[in-house]
């Protein structure tokens, strides 16, 4: 998954930029006009590589997530192209305001990079709720939904055997899923073999 790492740089360089572009205001000389304006352009590459790397990591994790975290991950996602889409405009606004030197151009640039900024941090705690709170319980999601299932079905039985063929599809069923999981996220589970060791 390459969308965690491409989000700090999505954090990080509108915020960066947003600060170069005070200093440009304060200062008003053409070096602080090409340093704010170059950052913006990266930021701008920043917001589109991180949309782009979520829209692809994304569909990976969407059917783990409850109802409440699958609409919270496309409202997550739509933002995300959102803010990709305005950081770009706000690059080559800036890129034309400094080849032509003008000023107030720029000013209205920065005013928007700041609520963009802002709006990126708004971003970043969802996408902290989707990893930290919708995220975490995966697994309890996931065994609740294939214990309910199991209940039902298992109701449908008449013969004891049968019954006890259900749940232990269900058992087999969590058994995959939470595999899934620790792979996907890498996480190596202790064995009774390794805790011996």
């Amino acid at each position: 998954m390459l969308h965690p790492v491409t989000t700090h740089f999505a954090i990080v360089l509108p915020l960066i930029s947003t600060v170069l572009g005070v200093i440009y205001l304060i200062v008003k000389t053409e070096s602080a006009s090409k340093l704010y304006t170059r950052s913006t352009l990266l930021a701008a590459i920043a917001l589109i590589v991180a949309w782009y790397t979520g829209s692809k990591d994304g569909p990976e994790i969407f059917n783990y997530l409850s109802e409440a975290g699958k609409a919270t991950l496309l409202a997550h996602k739509a933002l995300g192209l959102q803010l990709a889409i305005g950081m770009s405009i706000i690059a080559v606004v800036s890129i034309v305001a400094c080849k032509l030197k003008r000023y107030i151009i720029q000013v209205a640039a920065v005013i928007a990079l700041l609520a963009l900024s802002a709006t990126v941090l708004y971003q970043g705690k969802m996408g902290g709720e989707i990893v930290y709170k919708y995220g975490t319980p995966f697994k309890s999601f996931l065994i609740m939904d294939s214990l309910n299932e199991a209940v039902t079905a298992a109701d449908d039985e008449d013969e004891d055997e049968a019954k006890v063929e259900v749940y232990e599809d269900a058992i087999d069923d969590i058994t995959t899923h939470s595999e899934e999981i620790d792979a996907f996220y890498g996480i190596k589970v202790a064995t009774s073999k390794d805790e011996d060791e």
